[in-house]
């Protein structure tokens, strides 16, 4: 997941003063902030956030940045901001495209940097002064983004580019379209009335978009599972009981804690024997944050369905995919409902086989969402005689970064990976990396945090804490987060399959930021519409599969031996394994996330599961067996990411991940030759020109859904 850096009320202002922050006002409007209220001391000079950091690339001071600096570095962020805005809205010259476009793209260097390392780390390694931190500066950031967006005489100057735009090329074109094509989104032309309006909207949904995650983080704390009795673990490594046994000691706890992952389906499931447990587990997921945030998801979609018809838009959906390649809901709603019959017809096979191997266990209860994963391995053993007792021993962490995501990028780019022991990190297991070309030249650096912790959501995801730009000068700064379970001290990270795809994936969100090749801040790296971002990081995950790959990976962390021709043609045998389940588990979320900002301002809903229950049995993915990937009250790349009617581009750009790495296999596959024409045609431009353009470009024609059928197994 390529992570937005702040709640999506904010992060609709990612484009302004170096792409990524809150931006604010210009003129008479930025008296309307109210720093005062800020409840830390005034920035000082020893705030290490006011100054560029004296590091390389300008990777931040992590062991210098203390919390108390955070409120005082965005009040003086905000202060500078605005004084840069007010000079240009006030410049007595007309608008020109570097008086008023380029101008822009170089304000906010305080708020900028002081966001980016927040944000980031708000949601890494956050407590409550960061909980608190955040309830306070949210609504200031969300005044300072709607005080620029609905300012009349800076839009003015923004309209007059761009009405002279024929006099632009290349970028420069396109950055003025971006912003132009921004600031109407948000609400510029409306009228004063409307505008008081938009921004009453704008304050409710930062409020309850915050309340959102931080109860979402909340529950990965809270709702926990505490074994006392050893004998329930049944089915479990050694290895996993040892983590479990650590994690309660950690938090203070006698026995064995069972914490969660942030999707309904918990990896434990696969293994414990006691279905009781396995049930409990499950239904601590499905359940998690039902009192504290089932109101708050009935009130974010009714106020992002009034946000929408006051923009003129008959749905937030329809709003929210304006500026997307789907374009409009009929076009998600199309691809998802063609690919659900087919994918629910494999579930029900996949249903039948878990049956039946129910019955042979000697069981005779019916198929329950807790059930699948325990039989579904028990299938697969018996269907490839494999299971991931046999092959998490050969997929040790440091071995598959090293030897297998690193060993593939260096084929296909020619780069080479440097750890940096130098550079301080936020967290003792975080490990900062130096990314070098083929010629040696230096690209830019790159952190990788591994493991689950308290304090850090869910999931897996990327971010940028210093994005490229030819025109600032700077360097990409990058990480990856991932939730890998830490073993016990002495002990291997052996990792799952999905795991190793994981890291795969993550990666490719990095290098799309770290090759990026772009002349401003607001086109660089990532910042691409919701529905392509995804393709390269997907695009990646293939290579995890690559022959070449595995075998130079794929090794036995007590031996070293290579993972046995006959146990590695099983991995890739099984690599299409149960994809009922997780296409149908995969739309059942992205047709929720659809139908919930589907919705008009005058909807009634009274009851989250009952909702669930009808969107889905609309659709016909009402199958009780497989549960939606996310449900609704912690689901958060829809309430509180960036993903609010935009789940649905996991699969958008499968198709281009799939297609493409057909087109790359059909020519020569690992070489480097790929891997430069990709990277110059696709990772390289971030959003500095039509992005179907540079698909094309690279495989000379637009995407087919073939691959992607085979790639998941649903067709021969």
């Amino acid at each position: 997941m390529r992570k937005t850096l702040i709640t999506t009320a904010v992060s609709a202002a990612l484009m302004l003063s170096a792409c990524s922050e809150q931006s604010a006002n210009t003129s008479a409007a930025a008296e309307t902030v109210e720093t005062s209220t800020m409840t830390q001391a005034p920035a000082t000079a020893e705030n290490v956030l006011l100054t560029p950091s004296p590091l390389q690339y300008m990777a931040p001071q992590f062991d210098k940045i203390t919390t108390s600096e955070y409120l005082p570095a965005f009040e003086q962020g905000i202060k500078e901001h605005n004084a840069e805005l007010a000079a240009i809205t006030n410049n007595s010259e007309a608008a020109t495209f570097d008086n008023t476009i380029v101008a822009l793209e170089k304000t906010g260097a305080i708020l900028d940097r002081t966001q980016r390392v927040f944000f980031n780390l708000s949601g890494l390694i956050s407590d409550d002064n960061f909980t608190s931190i955040e309830e306070q500066i949210v609504p200031k950031l969300t005044a300072h983004q709607d005080n620029i967006y609905l300012d009349d005489k800076l839009f003015a100057r923004i309209q007059a580019v761009y009405k002279n735009k024929a006099t632009l090329t290349g970028e420069d074109l396109r950055l003025v379209e971006v912003y132009y094509d921004r600031f109407v989104r948000a609400g510029a032309k409306l009228s004063n009335a409307d505008k008081t309006k938009m921004r009453e909207l704008n304050g409710e949904l930062a409020k309850f978009e915050t309340s959102f995650s931080q109860n979402v983080l909340k529950s990965f704390k809270d709702d926990v599972i505490v074994v006392t009795d050893k004998a329930m673990l049944d089915g479990l490594s050694d290895s996993d009981i040892a983590s479990l046994a650590a994690a309660a000691k950690d938090a203070g706890k006698t026995g064995y804690m069972i914490t969660l992952v942030n999707t309904t389906t918990q990896p434990l499931l696969s293994s414990l024997k006691n279905r009781d447990l396995r049930k409990q587990l499950w239904e601590t997921s499905a359940y998690r944050a039902m009192d504290t945030n089932a109101p708050l998801n009935i009130k974010i979609a009714q106020l992002r369905a009034q946000k929408a018809e006051l923009l003129g838009y008959p749905t937030w959906a329809a709003y929210s995919l304006g500026d997307q390649m789907a374009k409009t809901p009929e076009a998600v709603y199309e691809i998802l409902d063609d690919l659900a019959p087919k994918a629910l017809v494999k579930a029900k096979v996949e249903a039948a086989d878990i049956q039946a191997e129910i019955v042979k266990d000697g069981k005779d209860f019916k198929l329950e969402p807790w059930d699948w994963a325990y039989y579904a391995e028990k299938v697969r053993k018996a269907k490839y005689d494999l299971d991931d007792g046999q092959v998490k021993p050969y997929f040790e962490m440091n071995t598959v970064l090293n030897d297998g995501l690193f060993f593939a990028m260096n084929k296909l780019y020619g780069i080479t990976v440097k750890p940096r022991t130098d550079l301080p990190v936020w967290q003792e297991d975080v490990t900062a990396y130096e990314i070098f070309n083929k010629d040696g030249s230096s690209i830019g650096l790159f952190y990788l945090d591994p493991y689950a912790r308290q304090g850090k959501r869910g999931g897996a995801w990327m971010d940028e804490l210093v994005s490229q730009s030819f025109l600032k000068g700077t360097k990409p700064v990058v990480y990856n987060a991932l939730n890998i379970p830490k073993p016990a001290d002495g002990q291997p990270t052996l990792m799952t399959f999905d795991e190793v795809s994981t890291m795969f994936h993550e990666f490719g969100h990095a290098i799309h930021g770290l090759f990026s090749q772009v002349n401003y801040p607001s086109l660089a790296g990532t910042l691409t519409a919701r529905d392509f971002v995804e393709f390269p990081s997907q695009a990646n995950e293939d290579w995890s599969i690559d022959p070449q790959v595995l075998a130079n990976y794929a090794k036995h962390y007590k031996t070293g031996e290579p993972i046995p021709a006959e146990l590695l043609a099983k991995v890739l045998k099984s690599h299409t394994f149960n994809q009922g389940f997780g296409t149908v588990e995969y739309l059942a979320a992205a047709l929720l996330d659809m139908e919930w900002h589907s919705i008009t301002s005058d909807t009634e809903i009274t009851d989250v599961a009952t909702f669930e229950k009808q969107a889905l049995a609309k659709h016909g993915l009402d199958y009780t067996p497989v549960p939606p990937r996310y449900k609704t009250t912690y689901f958060s790349h829809s309430f509180g990411g960036g993903y609010s009617a935009g789940y649905y581009a996991y699969l958008w750009t499968e198709v281009f991940a799939a297609d493409a790495f057909s087109y790359m296999m059909d020519n020569g596959g690992l070489t480097l030759e790929n891997g430069q024409k990709y990277r110059d045609t696709i990772l390289s431009k971030g959003n500095s020109q039509d992005l179907m353009q540079d698909y094309i470009d690279f495989t000379g024609k637009k995407p087919s859904t073939d691959a992607l059928l085979k790639r998941r197994g649903l067709v021969n």
